[in-house]
């Protein structure tokens, strides 16, 4: 038995293999993060730090020499739901419209929580996010999609003449990836594609949490993420309406260069 105490919830091997099933299904289209960024693990839930490889020096005695080990805490994220358990007694007798509602809710809050911390930082975790340790001056973008092709272009741009090579990503918050899909450019050509064009073949990627857009260099090396436990759905207790359950991860994420990528801000 690990932490997550599935073993206690009166959920079946096959009803929990539905349940991480639909979990993935409705995780991945939101977790924008983890298609720009290096990810490594995951690790374990035991796993608690990230070696930065750097130290700091202690006061020590006559003669010696000492210092600290310098590490990046893993943060650990939670989100609560709970299941009917007429739902999930359905689900045993193969009903494939049962309402899933509640983790569906939970993926959402998950995956902005972890989206706003690799973008925009999170300070009480000592996580700076790339649209934060950008070195580069923001690029203003207004509600003109079509001139999104010039935003991007002049990111991309900044990113070569700092010698970051592509392909790149451009990380679209709900907003603009709405009014980008949606855009026309004269002519007739998709804004998605000219987009594309821009950035060497690179994605476009919808990311809940995001403000604005970043685009980021896929070379490689450049952010960080490292999984200690991956998303996992674990069991908390159980009533005779509900079954309480709960989605969790731990994580660190830094940015090793700040030139990598560029941010695109809206105008006010």
């Amino acid at each position: 038995m690990n932490h997550l105490l599935r073993e206690r919830a009166p959920i079946t091997e096959a009803g929990w293999a539905e349940l991480d099933g639909e979990a993935r299904t409705r995780l991945e289209p939101g977790l924008a993060a983890r298609k720009v960024v290096d990810f490594t693990g995951p690790h374990g839930w035991d796993y608690s730090s990230t070696n930065l490889g750097r130290i700091e020096p202690l006061p020590s005695g006559a003669g010696v020499q000492a210092a600290r080990r310098i590490v990046l805490p893993l943060v650990e994220l939670r989100v609560d739901f709970a299941l009917e358990r007429s739902e999930l007694a359905d689900l045993e007798r193969g009903a494939d419209d049962i309402d899933l509602e509640p983790l569906e809710e939970a993926a959402r809050r998950m995956a902005i929580a972890e989206n706003t911390a690799v973008f925009h930082g999170w300070e009480a975790a000592s996580i700076r996010g790339i649209a934060q340790a950008c070195t580069h001056d923001a690029i203003e973008i207004s509600t003109d999609f079509n001139a999104y092709t010039r935003h991007t272009a002049a990111a991309v741009e900044t990113l070569l003449r700092q010698g970051i090579m592509g392909p790149y990503a451009l990380v679209l918050g709900p907003d603009q990836y709405t009014g980008v899909i949606q855009t026309a450019e004269h002519g007739g050509v998709l804004l998605f594609d000219h987009l594309k064009k821009i950035l060497q073949g690179g994605p476009i990627v919808w990311a809940p949490g995001v403000e604005g857009a970043v685009v980021v260099s896929l070379r490689g090396g450049d952010f960080l993420f490292e999984s200690g436990q991956d998303l996992s759905i674990g069991y908390s207790h159980h009533d005779a309406q509900s079954v309480y359950l709960y989605l969790e991860e731990s994580f660190s994420f830094r940015v090793a260069t700040p030139e990598a990528a560029c941010a695109l801000r809206p105008s006010a």
